[in-house]
């Protein structure tokens, strides 16, 4: 059965990163946008990892231009414009799609385990999380408007 520690993905530097790198730490996937009404949330996800990191969770960011085109840049943009305006230090990824044929493997497996509303696989909006266990293994899914601050008691318990 396939886990977490199965994918790969090209860094925001673009380097191919093994998520088996992450193996036994906690893994929130978020996928992220800069020009969305949700990203002020980097600001609670750089504290969550900044909180977190030294007991095992890593957050994980993969911007998304899939929806309302909220993810125009090229990579160097994305890691400007998070480093700039949240001071973002958490992993970021390169670029991936989270839904249709293009969708990376990691998503589409992420949206296998843990389908959202009614069953329903899509991602339906930037900012959507997946909390990963330290088995890689999705615990849960969270919606755009579950705020990173309201993660906070599932992390506790994911790390333990």
């Amino acid at each position: 059965m396939a886990t977490a520690y199965d994918f790969s993905a090209r860094d925001i530097e673009g380097h191919e990163q093994s998520l088996a790198d992450y193996r036994g730490k906690v893994l929130l996937v978020v996928n992220v946008a800069s020009k969305c009404g949700f990203t002020p949330q980097y600001t609670g996800l750089e504290k969550l990892w900044q909180q977190y990191r030294d007991r095992g969770l890593v957050v994980l960011g993969f911007p998304c231009d899939q929806f309302g085109h909220q993810e125009p840049g090229d990579e160097a943009e994305i890691r400007n414009f998070c480093s700039l305006t949240y001071d973002v230090d958490f992993p970021m990824f390169a670029k991936v799609e989270v839904n249709g044929g293009g969708a990376h493997p990691l998503w589409k497996w992420l949206k296998d385990e843990k389908g959202g509303l009614l069953g329903i696989g899509a991602i339906k909006w930037n900012f959507t999380k997946f909390l990963v266990g330290r088995d890689g293994r999705v615990l849960k899914r969270y919606a755009p408007t579950d705020t990173p601050e309201s993660l906070a008691k599932d992390i506790e318990a994911a790390l333990g």
